[in-house]
């Protein structure tokens, strides 16, 4: 079977990542996210083309992820790990130069233990009640962690997306009062916060979502696009059902185009009977369930038997899918499987 194609715009991203910096305040710096394989776009590929743009400052989110990043980075990139440190963390942070975040009194405890001269910076809770210090705890350890000198100190924006969310505000608030006192960088905004002004961007901002051309930086690039091979088509009579379950039954002569692509590529199986992918331009609607490879699509009203059809692209946006799945653009793009044809194309 022919793999569906992935092409991904790496130019689109160093684009996107200008943008932003452009957005962040005067002195401000600006870093990336790239967990999770750059949003599945690709971290080797990706991060040495952001470093040339002049990012210095990466984040990920587990220590595993850091080696074949920084295989492909200049020893001096900085690579922070949200995660912190956890147990049978310390040779990956040592070997490759990463950065923990730490989350709590115990893995603060952990990390010096095991690397007390290796950098190190803090991850408060200011209302998201996810991950980092809480006041209490964050006061107790403050002493001995400003002895062992910092390097960043963040926390994390629950409703960025949302400006005129009361969180925003209360958790700014909280972060001033939690930080104002101490000398140490600090860092609040990611891509909604940046978008929400100056007030949240600090020393350093660290954009995810916005690099890879999806909501709620709405001024974005577009960065990938799906292309699946078609399989067969038929034509088939009033009366005959189309996939697993009969869910789809045809009231007169329809072409059906099977593609070569299902939920083990990462798309969802809710999108049966009802997304689009497109010919040129022409909506071709899913007809029947999403199977594990392949998907059926309505084709009768095309000129010619499409030899592929666009999931996502010029016409179709991740945000659009993702909001006919109901769900957001980091989970379509991150479900995007290891089985894609990868295109890595660079033009504006």
């Amino acid at each position: 079977m022919v793999a569906a194609t992935l092409h991904i715009n790496i130019s689109a991203v160093t684009e996107n990542w200008r943008m932003l910096d452009n957005l962040s305040a005067p002195n401000v710096e600006t870093g990336a996210v790239i967990k999770a394989n750059g949003y599945s776009v690709g971290t080797t590929k990706l991060a040495p083309c952001l470093r040339d743009v002049g990012v210095k400052s990466f984040f990920i989110a587990q220590a595993q992820e850091g080696q074949n990043i920084r295989k492909s980075l200049a020893d001096e990139s900085k690579i922070y790990v949200f995660g912190g440190h956890m147990d049978q963390d310390a040779e990956h942070l040592k070997k490759y130069q990463l950065i923990p975040l730490l989350n709590s009194k115990d893995q603060f405890t952990l990390h010096m233990q095991q690397l007390p001269n290796h950098p190190f910076g803090l991850q408060l809770n200011t209302g998201m009640n996810r991950l980092g210090f809480d006041q209490e705890e964050f006061n107790e350890i403050l002493p001995d962690a400003l002895d062992a000198n910092p390097v960043l100190i963040m926390s994390h924006l629950a409703c960025a997306d949302e400006p005129l969310h009361q969180m925003n505000a209360q958790q700014l608030k909280v972060f001033y009062e939690m930080t104002r006192s101490l000398n140490i960088p600090k860092s609040l905004a990611a891509t909604g916060g940046i978008l929400l002004g100056p007030n949240y961007h600090f020393d350093l901002t660290r954009p995810g979502i916005g690099l890879y051309g999806c909501f709620p930086f709405t001024n974005a690039k577009p960065v990938v696009s799906v292309e699946i091979p078609v399989i067969q088509t038929r034509d088939i009579h009033a009366g005959d059902a189309v996939g697993y379950g009969a869910t789809w039954v045809s009231t007169d002569t329809r072409k059906i185009a099977t593609i070569s692509a299902g939920y083990a590529d990462g798309i969802f199986r809710i999108l049966s009977n009802r997304a689009k992918l497109y010919w040129n331009g022409l909506q071709c609607p899913i007809v029947g369930r999403v199977s594990m490879d392949l998907i059926t699509v309505d084709v009768t009203h095309l000129p010619e038997s499409p030899k592929s059809l666009e999931l996502f692209g010029s016409n179709q946006s991740v945000d659009d899918l993702a909001a006919e799945a109901s769900t957001i653009g980091y989970e379509m793009l991150t479900n995007l499987s290891s089985r894609y044809n990868k295109i890595h194309v660079f033009y504006q």
